[in-house]
């Protein structure tokens, strides 16, 4: 059996949403291992003369504890 733990995680990204969904994972892979899915719960943008500048999305990720063997 095993155990799948989410936690809440918010990134960012100059060039796009999907660069910074791919900027969540790819820091949070840093220290956590075993990440399985990813949920995109939030979006939003930040707005400089009238353009994008800066693109933020709150995403949930899942990940399998480790099991330790007894």
């Amino acid at each position: 059996m095993s155990i799948v733990k989410v936690i809440e995680v918010m990134a960012n990204s100059t060039k796009n949403w999907e660069d910074a969904a791919q900027n969540a994972v790819k820091h949070a892979g840093e220290t956590i291992h075993n990440i399985r899915s990813l949920w995109i719960e939030d979006q939003s943008a930040v707005i400089h003369n009238n353009k994008i500048t800066e693109y933020r999305v709150t995403v949930k990720l899942s990940f399998e504890i480790d099991r330790i063997e007894k």
